[in-house]
């Protein structure tokens, strides 16, 4: 097989291996045919190419990022790979965030998520202090110019301390203009349950989903994602609720952080996982690191929990790595919380679950889907984890796309500038 080309029009990748349960059966790898017709899937017909068994997923999804912070490290470092130094990392580089800044920051992720097989992607938008007016409308010029090539959705990013202040109004109203997601970072605060009524509520009435940072952190006592759980039945909320991190559960008692993941299920809440991040950041200290930070994903799951997985930060004080590469998440994923001998479905956690909960229009395998295709010579799962995929072909509307990585030298009058 020369993995290198493809036909054009229509033909079929014979002799591929495809995980059974993004074709809606049982088992977990499988080897089949998938014709290309134009730009959709097909029945087999036409040139047909033996791929050897090469894997093909749907392009990927990526449901929490924050591209207004990818690639500030080179200006904003993090000294000691604290939470906390993040923070004022990040709070301090702000000042450097002109719609200039952020067009090329957030351009130049965008093109990396495109080169390795991203189709789709949720960033949060930081919001507070007056940056949503500059922000939010950079995320709309972006949208425009990216549709077609990866659909994009905002979240505003607010610490819950910021709800109700002066701007909250405006800030709710950009959100709601913009057809965005309504945010916030949720912490232990005397009166958090009041907060998190008020927002909900907010969202309920401007029609908005709702996407929240919670406890990320080891400290046990923080319990905020059982606050949300709580609130969202009692006011009886109906939209979409995206938890994301949830960190603390994985060192609160056994049987307390069940008896919240049984509330977060009758809540119908959706989780997302970032097991890069926070293993970057939780359990710093002088000496070895003893705790993951990565939450409950296999309890969850059980419990029909809707759980996903995403990039998160990218070269930026919160994580100073990553490449917006959807495959890197999935293979630290699967060892970082052992999804390896365990169900044979997890690849839906980079597709499947986090489209169904943002809410993006889903992909699929069967003929007439678009054929947004991403193909690895690897032909079972330890191959295709073990190695970066560097080859890979990534398939939109049926062409194999250009996959020329941007340089981070493209970035370098950003750092002059500042």
């Amino acid at each position: 097989m020369d993995f290198t080309s493809l036909p054009h029009g229509t033909f079929t990748l014979a002799n591929v291996t495809v995980p059974a349960c993004l074709l809606g059966r049982p088992g977990d790898l499988i080897r089949t045919d998938l014709g290309i017709a134009g730009a959709r899937i097909a029945a087999p017909s036409g040139v047909a190419v033996d791929m050897r068994g090469a894997m093909v997923l749907p392009c990927f999804t990526d449901m929490h990022t924050h591209l207004d912070k990818g690639h500030i490290w080179p200006r904003a470092a993090n000294p000691d790979g604290r939470f906390a130094s993040a923070l004022r990392a990040a709070g301090a580089d702000r000042a450097n965030w002109s719609p200039e800044d952020l067009r090329a920051r957030m351009g130049f992720s965008l093109r990396c998520a495109h080169a390795h097989g991203t189709r789709q992607i949720r960033t949060h938008l930081d919001s507070a202090e007056g940056q949503f007016r500059i922000s939010w409308p950079v995320f709309a010029e972006l949208r425009a110019a990216w549709a077609g090539r990866i659909e994009l959705q905002a979240v505003s990013l607010i610490s819950c301390e910021s709800y109700g202040d002066a701007e909250y109004p405006d800030l709710v109203r950009t959100v709601a203009e913009h057809g965005g997601v309504l945010g916030m970072v949720t912490y232990p605060l005397p009166d958090l349950t009041t907060r998190l009524q008020g927002h909900i509520e907010t969202a309920a009435g401007q029609g908005l989903d709702l996407d929240f940072h919670c406890d990320e952190t080891l400290d046990p006592a923080s319990e905020t994602l059982r606050l949300i759980a709580e609130t969202v039945m009692e006011t009886g909320y109906r939209g979409r609720v995206v938890v994301g991190h949830c960190c603390s559960l994985s060192t609160q008692d056994e049987g307390r952080a069940l008896d919240t993941l049984d509330l977060v299920a009758r809540a119908g809440l959706h989780v997302v996982s970032l097991p890069m991040c926070n293993l970057y950041l939780q359990d710093r200290g002088a000496g070895t690191p003893r705790r993951r930070g990565v939450t409950l994903v296999h309890e969850m799951k059980a419990r029909g929990i809707p759980v996903s997985f995403a990039s998160d930060n990218t070269r930026d004080p919160f994580y100073a790595y990553g490449d917006m590469d959807m495959l890197e998440v999935l293979r630290e994923a699967t060892r970082i919380a052992h999804l390896d001998h365990s169900d044979s479905d997890w690849i839906r956690s980079v597709t499947l679950t986090p489209e169904a909960s943002c809410g993006f229009a889903p992909s699929s395998l069967s003929p007439g889907a678009p054929a947004d295709l991403v193909i690895f010579r690897a032909r079972d799962w330890t191959e295709l984890l073990a190695r970066p995929q560097s080859d890979r072909i990534v398939l939109r509307a049926g062409e194999a796309i250009r996959r020329d990585l941007p340089d981070h030298a493209e970035l370098d009058t950003l750092w002059r500038d500042s």
